[in-house]
């Protein structure tokens, strides 16, 4: 007796699975006329779904028309349906005509280069003729439109000259006061520098004149105490021969 909680066996559910997944169906005409018509549905729905998605997610051009069998027009465009088919004929049509197309493409840029270069020609005549050069070949209108524009010019550059002149003169200017004033600044400090200088030699020389002066009052006064313990050596002479007279009258009266 099997268990109601048991799992059925592995074969089992692979065979299930089977039976359940979408069968393949047969490419071909649908007898069933209600059939034919449903699955005509699904798959047109279906059908146009996909286009607008492609049109959406890739940015595509994209133009589908559909007719049933009863001939009902069905179509979807995210631009226009006709639009669209404009621009199918045109690139079958490009693409039906490469050759002719490479053909044009090839005279127009020869064309192109003929153009490219006659320009060059005339630039470089141009250039020529401004330096005074091949000018035998121009007639009197040509050459009278060569000088206005010469003039024209001339002027232009003289212009510009003398804006470039007076700028320059400006700045010259400007720069001739910064340089004054940092000039007077300059004599500032040295003006203050030697003041200094002077100041301090004032008080050098203030300071060797005090030296000099108490050293000779040191020797004054050295000289002075020298002059009070000196005493002669004749009257210390005098002396002691006064007091040996004295001794010997006194011993004499004894």
């Amino acid at each position: 007796m099997e268990l109601p909680n048991q799992a059925p066996e592995e074969g089992s559910s692979q065979h299930h699975q089977k039976k359940m997944g979408r069968g393949k169906i047969e490419i071909k005409r649908i007898e069933n006329t209600t059939n034919r018509q449903v699955t005509f549905c699904k798959r047109r729905n279906g059908l146009l779904k996909k286009a607008y998605e492609l049109s959406v997610l890739c940015d595509a051009e994209v133009a589908l028309v559909v007719f049933s069998s009863r001939g009902r027009l069905y179509e979807y465009a995210n631009n226009s349906v006709r639009g669209t088919i404009e621009r199918y004929k045109k690139a079958s049509a490009a693409s039906s005509n490469t050759e002719s197309v490479s053909e044009a493409n090839t005279q127009f840029y020869q064309q192109e280069s003929s153009k490219l270069r006659r320009q060059i020609r005339d630039i470089q005549n141009l250039n020529r003729h401004i330096l005074g050069e091949a000018l035998s070949s121009l007639s009197l209108k040509e050459l009278k439109n060569l000088e206005s524009r010469l003039q024209k010019g001339l002027s232009r550059v003289r212009s510009r000259k003398h804006e470039t002149l007076f700028a320059d003169v400006e700045f010259m200017q400007k720069r001739e006061i910064e340089l004054q004033n940092h000039n007077n600044y300059l004599r500032a400090k040295i003006a203050e520098h030697e003041r200094a200088q002077q100041q301090q030699q004032q008080e050098q020389e203030q300071q060797n004149l005090m030296h000099g002066n108490m050293c000779e009052d040191q020797s004054t006064i050295a000289s002075q105490t020298y002059d009070r313990n000196f005493f002669p050596v004749n009257l210390l002479d005098s002396n002691n021969h006064q007091y040996s007279r004295q001794d010997h009258t006194a011993l004499q009266l004894v």
